[in-house]
């Protein structure tokens, strides 16, 4: 066997493919033989059949089968002997004809677009500016903090007044256009959480307002979208388009959330029994913990801002033409030309991070070791436990449950990722330069979202 390289350009070449009868006519033979002693053909006993009938009924299926095996194994040592880089795997050469005959075999040609991958380099180092958003945690962000956890563990209680922030209980009645309650129109026993009104104007109106009091009101200002909407009135969301907006609201109740004292009961509610006992610990505690929780979340936009970048500023070129044709002759299912040009793009931005991602790895040797992967997967699993309040197990059990939840393809793949990803993130870190800034909570926010 033989394998002959040509290079078409620096992006594609085509592999020949050359194999003589001395490479495949002993194994050919091998073969025939295993049929003739198997083969049950009417009128012959098993053993007996004659060796032309066997090789005249399966000759060209075997010569085939063997054909296919010595050009694939002579292709791959080829492209391994030889350290070549390519994309996907090679494909039979569009308009190529076979050389050789299965009705009188002897030497056959057999040639093979191979697409390379590309070379490039990378546009960032130390000279490379990002920035790098912190929170910046204030009095006013621990206040809000801390009077969430008190509404989190305080208590409802009855007033007599509506504030800004209650709950209030009554009933919606559909009025004619007189302002008259109308017969046989939509009336509902709906709640209505002033705390969660984005339109504060109708928080106004509410506010001051005392049981028994009527409010004429469209009840989709008070509402979160057509189901919490149709919800509230007792409807199907396919009638609210025939819904009118003149409805009266009657306050039945106005509940209040009481906050929880700020004491060493509350404390131990929140913590472990200890581990708070005033208000200036529950600060630090809950300044420490806010800045861990959104450790992450800027490590995750500074690998967003390096990933549009890198996408961006790093040149790569694509044997688009074998890309395009390999897709199609490796679908498992049949998919035309349209498909194909309509999903490219897309297809090569992936494949492009793909080879970003391979070539940090490789430059950096970056490594994901089994041993590594199971530590991680076991702190993902504790975190997990913590998350819920619970105790994570001994050592032992938790490497156990690990290395089981590996062995679930989804579920190591997804780990695998995120421990790429925690890579990927250290990498760009000791990398690049970064430029720290802090920004109040609510721009944080938008910009973890962008």
């Amino acid at each position: 066997m033989n394998v002959i390289r040509e290079e078409i350009d620096a992006l594609n070449a085509v592999l020949t493919v050359k194999i003589s009868v001395d490479d495949y006519q002993v194994k050919v033979k091998q073969a025939l033989e295993k049929y003739r002693r198997t083969a049950k053909i009417p009128g012959f006993r098993p053993g007996h059949v004659p060796y032309g009938l066997i090789q005249k009924q399966y000759g060209k299926a075997v010569l085939a089968e063997e054909l296919n095996k010595l050009t694939n194994d002579s292709l791959y040592n080829y492209i391994s002997e030889n350290n070549l880089a390519i994309l996907g795997n090679p494909i039979p050469k569009a308009d190529a004809e076979v050389i050789g005959s299965f009705d009188q075999p002897e030497n056959f040609e057999f040639s093979f677009e191979i697409g390379y991958s590309p070379s490039f380099e990378l546009p960032i180092s130390s000279k490379s500016t990002f920035e790098y958003n912190l929170v910046k945690i204030d009095n006013a962000l621990l206040d809000k903090q801390i009077e969430d956890l008190r509404r989190r563990y305080g208590k409802l209680v009855s007033s007599e007044i509506v504030g800004e922030k209650d709950m209030l209980i009554g009933k919606f009645d559909e009025l004619e256009s007189s302002g008259n309650i109308k017969e046989q129109g939509i009336s509902h026993t709906a709640t209505i959480s002033l705390e969660f009104l984005d339109d504060k104007k109708v928080v106004k109106l509410f506010a001051g307002k005392k049981l028994d009091d009527e409010i004429e009101i469209d009840p989709r200002k008070v509402s979160k979208g057509e189901k919490d909407l149709a919800s509230m009135l007792g409807l199907k969301e396919e009638e609210l388009p025939h819904l009118s907006s003149n409805f009266r609201y009657t306050i039945t109740e106005i509940k209040r959330m009481e906050l929880a004292d700020l004491n060493e009961e509350l404390f131990d509610k929140i913590f472990l029994p200890g581990d708070v006992r005033s208000e200036e610990e529950l600060r630090n505690r809950i300044s420490s913990d806010l800045e861990k929780m959104f450790a992450g979340d800027t490590d995750r936009m500074l690998t967003r801002d390096v990933y549009n970048f890198l996408m961006e500023k790093t040149i790569v070129e694509f044997p688009e033409v074998f890309l395009k044709r390999w897709i199609k002759l490796s679908n498992e299912k049949p998919v035309t030309e349209e498909e194909i040009e309509r999903d490219f793009s897309n297809y090569l931005q992936s494949l492009k991070w793909q080879l970003i991602q391979t070539k940090i790895f490789k430059d950096n040797n970056i490594q994901l070791s089994n041993q590594e992967v199971i530590e991680y997967t076991k702190e993902l699993l504790a975190g997990n436990y913590a998350q819920y309040g619970i105790p994570a197990p001994e050592d032992d059990e938790l490497s156990e449950t690990a290395v089981r939840l590996l062995k679930n393809k989804e579920q190591a793949n997804g780990i695998y990722d995120k421990l790429a990803e925690q890579k990927l993130t250290e990498y760009f870190k000791s990398t690049v330069t970064l430029k720290t800034k802090e920004v109040p909570y609510d721009d944080f926010l938008t910009l973890a979202k962008g």
